[in-house]
């Protein structure tokens, strides 16, 4: 009954353990990128800055260059076939990529550039926010953008980050207080931010960038701001324009491209 016991409770305590296995993995996938287009994966919001870089540098050299972003799961089979390139929109991003991507070497992931989170509000920011106090106030309606253990996003973890940065427990309180929606993806917060009439979001530079009609950029106080890296993998098996591309992405005349919506080296 001993030994009944203990395997019972061997399996009972590797449960969880097994569940953290990447499940979007196929084995029966071969993986062979080399078919003459550049080809990039991962979540959406580095994509629309590369998109300028890969038409710059398509008008140079003639080389197609294919990004698809968006959820992993919209994405994960095709780009374990034929991926040349994935990014990862935090270190935490790209190494739960690599659980699934085993073509890719955590060894050759490169952190390429970095933006700070920021709070979006409405366009006409009715309740004047104007920095991460704001936030603690009575009434304020704040979306935040979190994995929850399930999604891969760099939004997990940083509304902690960002309210616990100080120590004080009673920010961290007051905030997750405020909270409407934890979203499980930036498309999927940008969303909830409508459809809620939310007052804040916290998320990256390029939505409110990109999305002017709907959201306005506030910076956080430097004490508060919190900052991510884009990072990206390179396939040994990639097309030989592959590695041209990730070399002019990192690039003077690239980082004028990046920089448009909020990204720096």
């Amino acid at each position: 009954m001993k030994t009944s016991l203990c395997a019972l409770a061997l399996l009972v305590c590797a449960g969880p353990a097994l569940a953290q296995e990447s499940t979007l993995a196929d084995p029966s996938i071969k993986h062979r990128p080399a078919d003459g287009v550049v080809r990039l994966y991962g979540a959406g919001g580095p994509h629309t800055a590369f998109q300028k870089v890969a038409k710059a540098f398509e008008e140079k050299t003639g080389n197609k260059v294919e990004i698809t972003a968006g959820p992993e799961t919209t994405w994960s089979a095709k780009a374990q076939a034929d991926a040349d390139i994935l990014w990862g929109t935090s270190e935490q991003s790209m190494t739960a990529f690599l659980e699934t991507y085993g073509n890719f070497a955590s060894s050759q992931v490169q952190p390429i550039y970095i933006r700070p989170a920021i709070i979006a509000v409405r366009a006409d920011n009715p309740k004047k926010i104007e920095g991460f106090e704001d936030l603690l106030k009575d009434g304020i309606k704040i979306v935040v953008t979190e994995g929850a253990g399930v999604a891969n996003t760099s939004g997990t973890g940083v509304w902690e980050d960002i309210a616990g940065r100080t120590g004080n427990l009673g920010d961290v309180s007051a905030f997750r207080s405020n909270i409407v929606a934890f979203e499980k993806g930036s498309g999927a917060s940008f969303r909830a931010f409508k459809d809620l009439e939310a007052d804040a979001w916290i998320t990256w530079p390029n939505w409110p960038i990109n999305n002017p009609d709907v959201l306005s950029l506030v910076e956080l106080d430097e004490n508060r701001r919190i900052w991510r890296d884009v990072n990206v993998v390179l396939s040994p098996d990639a097309d030989p324009q592959a590695k041209a591309f990730l070399d002019f992405l990192q690039t003077p005349e690239a980082a004028v491209l990046m920089k448009t919506e909020g990204w720096k080296r």
